[in-house]
């Protein structure tokens, strides 16, 4: 399983969000921006938005994997979902600047999230106290959500579709290693621009 994540600064967010619609435009894409969404007839639109995030300075991508046959929550007393927000803590605590401020947003799980979600910056701030808002958004608000679940997916798919039938899909992961100078997105990468991280749970 992934969890990733778009980093971008505030005066930056709606310029960057901007770009991504002109994008949207000039190739009549009206659709909501996902990975499962990627075809043929949209992969120009696709290549183009790998490019635009890798020629600004503006927004930075990083993503964590866990294989999901060492999860264990029995044997610890928790549940899934108690999982899955320790995972989100694994995620955002990466190098955080205490000069700064953070505003996070998450793509609504489900109905009974909020809790978990306050619950989380709760302990974010216990050690940093920089995070100003945690909270729940439809990633249909935003395309920078849309963005990372894009990236997330390009990732996923390279480690997970072994048959690797799709040749759009094919295509933009090729695209992503040659722009973030990656020879497999299937192992730790430490770039700033695009971070992958895959935690061994022992």
């Amino acid at each position: 399983m992934f969890l990733g994540s778009i980093c971008c600064a505030y005066p930056q967010r709606r310029r960057f969000s901007k770009r991504i619609n002109e994008l949207k435009k000039e190739h009549y894409f009206y659709a909501e921006i996902k990975w499962s969404n990627v075809s043929k007839s949209k992969i120009r639109f696709y290549l183009d938005l790998v490019d635009l995030f890798f020629d600004t300075n503006m927004v930075t991508f990083r993503t964590i994997g866990i294989k999901k046959t060492q999860i264990h929550c029995n044997d610890f007393d928790s549940t899934y979902d108690d999982f899955y927000y320790k995972m989100y803590y694994q995620l955002l605590h990466y190098k955080v600047d205490t000069t700064s401020k953070y505003n996070v947003f998450l793509d609504i799980k489900d109905t009974l999230s909020a809790y978990k979600v306050h619950r989380l910056k709760d302990i974010l701030n216990v050690k940093y106290g920089v995070f100003n808002i945690v909270q729940n958004i439809s990633s249909k608000k935003s395309v920078l959500l849309q963005l990372a679940d894009f990236l997330m997916g390009a990732v996923s798919y390279n480690i997970n579709d072994t048959e690797h039938q799709n040749t759009a899909k094919c295509q933009i992961i090729e695209r992503i290693k040659r722009r973030a100078n990656i020879e497999n997105l299937g192992k730790t990468n430490y770039s700033s621009k695009f971070n992958i991280f895959f935690i061994n749970l022992k």
